[in-house]
């Protein structure tokens, strides 16, 4: 049967290529092929956004129909027979392809989408010719400051419609439009606007060409240099699904784009994807501190620093010890730390580390949460396993003015998302004992801070994440830690087991 019913969802069956698919009616060619890995080259077609069936290059045959048809706009129907392949087919995406290049300007060499380019990819799929345009190409506006986040190059532009369409759709901000006719249409902002809203750089992702480049990532790396990763964004409590974009060899990141998933579809917000940058060398601490009696801190080895703690904590009473501890960490870095510190050795005094200007209930109607910490649902229920209160709360200030005299704090990962944590820290300095496993190389600068150990970053470790909704997010495939010396909850937990068992 061509058309039948799976379940409560009518689907339709249909050949593509001489493939038989069969998908729910009313799907259309175009989502079909993507969803059967099947490849129709496109421009203006995007999954997330409405059709617009602008840019002619997605043709394909039907058979017993005269002419070629658009497939991101053509509903696939019982019994149809539709090739993307044939020789007509090619012919005209050879011919499509040649009016997008008219005017396009030969920027390879220097553009920053080089290797994710579909002029390029699709010119190597159907073209390899040469032109037969031999009028001379229409000059535009080069380098134009639309936004905080972004620059325009009007030239490389094929007119998609991808960049309008998402203002207008997805931010509801309409800040972009198309200007004049003909050759001399260039999309823009209107008169005295830029864009200012938190997902500008989408615009850069959905652009098929390289007319939208990040102001952030312009110039600085070629991407077939660059390995990707998928990770879970650290930013907010949304846990968007990411790829992480790295030189391992080097132990650089470079930027965090987003990955498809349930969670976000197909976008994430511009602070999400700044949060790579404090795991880059010239922000994180990369090896750990400790200052031993009246000695001046210094530099150390980790299993120095480690024996050194476990020599405070072995002289200590279980109610001098406290934990203190940020939702930026994994769920089985809770786990593992709670089993250790409240479960075997008893301590029951442990506070979380929020920032005190956070507003949880904030929301900007898309992505963006006020709760800034990935992990504050996977927290709570780790506090609630171990039989502690398992309540959201800031409990920094009670810390400090209990001022117990052993803390082992757990520092927040992403730094600026934390405005108050340079404060914070001049207070932890008050403290008798403080022992900050902490990424951030800023915290070096507090020297009454007697015990620093360098932790991972989000794109090093294993683990997982709930989001609000308790949504798991996962880290499943690590880059290698930024610093040698760097380890996540888990390893120093084990590490401080292995010297406890040969302690006792």
């Amino acid at each position: 049967m061509s058309e039948a019913t799976q379940g409560s969802v009518e689907t339709v069956t249909f050949t593509l290529n001489d493939r038989e698919i069969t998908v729910p009616k009313g799907t259309t060619v175009m989502a079909a092929a993507r969803l059967k890995d099947v490849y129709i080259p496109h421009f203006c077609w995007h999954p997330g956004l409405k059709i617009a069936g602008v840019c002619r290059f997605c043709l394909v045959k039907v058979d017993n129909r005269p002419k070629l048809e658009i497939a991101c706009n053509l509903t696939a129907t019982p019994g149809m027979k539709v090739s993307s392949v044939l020789p007509e087919v090619k012919e005209a995406h050879k011919w499509a392809l040649e009016f997008h290049l008219v005017n396009h300007p030969l920027d390879c060499p220097i553009c920053d989408q080089a290797g994710e380019c579909k002029l390029q990819d699709y010119y190597m799929e159907v073209g390899k010719y040469k032109s037969e345009m031999d009028r001379p190409k229409v000059l535009k506006p080069k380098a134009l400051d639309i936004g905080s986040e972004l620059v325009l190059d009007t030239e490389r532009c094929i007119l998609c419609d991808r960049c309008v369409r998402f203002e207008e759709e997805v931010t509801k901000t309409g800040a972009l439009g198309i200007f004049n006719r003909g050759d001399r249409a260039v999309v823009g902002t209107y008169p005295d606007k830029k864009i200012e809203h938190n997902y500008q750089d989408n615009l850069v992702d959905i652009c098929p060409v390289g007319a939208f480049t990040s102001r952030d990532f312009r110039f600085k790396q070629r991407v077939w240099f660059l390995k990707d990763k998928p990770a879970v964004c650290p930013g907010c409590s949304t846990g968007c699904h990411v790829d992480v974009y790295a030189k391992p060899q080097v132990r650089s990141y470079f930027r965090l784009k987003p990955r498809e998933s349930a969670v976000n579809g197909f976008w994430m917000c511009d602070k999400g994807r700044n949060t790579y940058k404090h795991m880059n060398q010239e922000q994180r601490l990369r090896f750990p501190l400790v200052a031993e009696g009246s000695v001046a801190r210094r530099k150390t080895t980790v299993d120095e620093a480690l024996a050194a703690l476990v020599g405070r904590l072995l002289a200590a009473n279980k109610e001098d010890v406290a934990l203190l501890v940020s939702a930026q960490y994994t769920c089985e870095e809770y786990k593992t730390l709670f089993d250790l510190f409240v479960v075997k050795l008893g301590v029951s005094k442990v506070y979380q580390w929020r920032e005190p200007t956070e507003d949880l209930k904030a929301f900007d109607g898309l992505l963006y949460r006020g709760d800034h910490n990935p992990n504050t649902r996977g927290l709570s229920e780790a506090l609630k396993a171990a039989g502690l209160p398992s309540e959201v709360n800031n409990g920094f200030d009670e810390l400090v003015r209990q001022a117990p005299p052993l803390v082992i704090a757990l520092g927040p990962e992403v730094a600026f998302q934390f405005p108050s944590l340079p404060a914070q820290l001049k207070q932890l300095e008050q403290l008798p004992f403080v022992s900050l496993w902490t990424i951030d190389g800023a915290a070096a600068n507090y020297a009454g801070l007697k015990h620093l150990l360098p932790m991972k970053g989000f794109a090093e470790k294993r683990g997982h994440y709930l989001n609000f909704e308790a949504k798991v997010g996962e880290l499943a495939d690590p880059f290698p830690a930024g610093s040698d010396d760097a380890r996540d909850v888990t390893e120093v937990v084990a590490a401080l087991g292995d010297l406890f068992a040969h302690s006792l």
